[in-house]
């Protein structure tokens, strides 16, 4: 996904652009992606985005696009929209380690999508016994391709209600 996708537009010469809702991929509570406890998310290294306290029982696609890969262990995703935004939504801190205990495959890589499509399902009270945290980071994977991000707050439903704008 990422990687490939930059070089193919690197090759047509056309960066991404516009601008792209992403709306939740969980029905839950919008935190501050600075209070999820891995440094990977908290600190942004991987990019900048949201983070949500969920409260539901499936996560969405939060953007029109191709499903990029879902891991094994159905815990994450990426997703690419056509205006060349990529997103990685991670379900919870430490979940890879319950090797897909906990979640459902819903949608398939490479698999077209519009927001608010089903792609996994979880058992949140499962998932809040056996994992680190259940927050569930929602980054921008291609900040570099970024002009303006303005982020929203509050309770959210999943597959409908905004919680990013993004400009390319």
């Amino acid at each position: 996904m990422g990687f490939f996708s930059r070089m193919q537009r690197m090759i047509k010469n056309s960066p991404p652009s516009g601008g792209v809702t992403v709306v939740s991929p969980i029905s839950g509570r919008l935190v501050e992606l600075s209070t999820v406890p891995d440094v990977v998310f908290s600190e942004r290294i991987i990019g900048d985005g949201v983070a949500i306290d969920p409260t539901g029982d499936t996560i969405c696609a939060p953007i029109d696009g191709t499903i990029g890969k879902i891991f094994d262990s159905n815990h994450a995703f990426s997703i690419e929209s056509p205006q060349g935004l990529e997103l990685f939504v991670h379900f919870g801190i430490d979940t890879v380690e319950l090797r897909g205990n906990g979640f459902e495959r819903i949608a398939q890589e490479g698999q077209k999508v519009v927001a608010g499509d089903p792609i996994l399902k979880f058992d949140l009270e499962y998932l809040s016994q056996h994992a680190k945290s259940v927050l569930t980071p929602l980054v921008i994977a291609n900040m570099e391709d970024v002009k303006a991000l303005d982020k929203h707050q509050g309770e959210v439903v999943g597959g409908k209600d905004p919680v990013l704008q993004v400009h390319l």
